[in-house]
């Protein structure tokens, strides 16, 4: 009988909190709208992080409260954006299509190198110790850019650089977020003349630790005032938009090929 007592009170408490938790669950539980699911189940489901939430479910809570675009999310792009906007009843917007770039063409030719590096072969490592290039603006070539990919969208060349898949690049962002140097960013894909250097040294200097590095010479500059600058001794491009065709030749003089059209290399 001793024994009974205990497990009678036992089973008399455990069915109160039950009741208690389950009343209580009634009363604060939050209704979601049904809308959060079928935006979640029209999303890629990559969780990459791109939109600035932490998963796709959060991105879709987001956008159903008003909180985010619904063409926020790069990895889905247009079509994705059309969906959302059909659940939400509202105008997707317009979407721009964008892909990650490399601003350096610091080849193993062209970049000298300090000599052998013997520490951990990732990039984050090197970056820690000044790199293994002499220019140490250029890209350390250990593919850290790579590893981060999702998409299968980076790889690195023969040369030494990483190189970037236009078609399988979602824009997410991760491989920029890799970098150390921060020589890769992410513009639209309309966007085909670009500045190749990072290199804030001074033309002579860069010249001789990298024969690719920009030496602000101006001619680039002087071709297109409207839509390039000089700043820190590295040419800058402040609007792509107004560089016209007719303006590209004289742009394309650079000496060093360190700005330029996207498909053209440094011979």
């Amino acid at each position: 009988m001793e024994f009974l007592i205990p497990v009678i009170i036992m089973t008399s408490l455990g069915f109160l909190f039950s009741v208690g938790l389950a009343l209580a669950f009634k009363k604060l539980r939050v209704e979601e709208d049904p809308k959060v699911a079928k935006v979640s189940e029209a999303l890629p489901q990559a969780n990459c992080g791109a939109c600035g939430y932490s998963g796709c479910r959060a991105f879709a809570e987001a956008v159903v409260k008003g909180n985010a675009p619904v063409n926020g999310c790069p990895v889905g792009g247009e079509e994705v954006a059309s969906r959302v906007a059909e659940i939400l009843g509202v105008q997707a917007g317009e979407v721009i299509k964008k892909v990650a770039r490399v601003h350096c063409r610091g080849t193993r030719e062209a970049a000298k190198s300090r000599g052998d590096y013997l520490g951990i072969r990732t990039c984050y490592a090197s970056h820690l110790i000044g790199g293994n290039k002499q220019c140490s603006y250029g890209c350390l070539g250990f593919g850290d850019c790579v590893q981060a990919c999702m998409f299968d969208a980076i790889y690195m060349g023969e040369e030494g650089l990483p190189i970037v898949i236009e078609d399988k690049c979602t824009a997410c962002g991760k491989c920029v977020d890799a970098c150390p140097q921060n020589i890769i960013e992410l513009h639209p894909v309309s966007q085909k003349i670009f500045v190749f250097c990072r290199s804030l040294d001074r033309g002579p200097t860069a010249r001789k630790l990298c024969k690719n590095s920009c030496i602000a010479c101006g001619i680039c500059v002087r071709a297109c005032p409207e839509a390039i600058v000089m700043e820190n001794n590295l040419a800058k491009i402040i609007d792509y938009k107004k560089i016209k065709p007719e303006n590209i030749p004289a742009i394309e003089k650079c000496p060093t090929g360190a700005i330029g059209c996207l498909n053209k290399k440094n011979e």
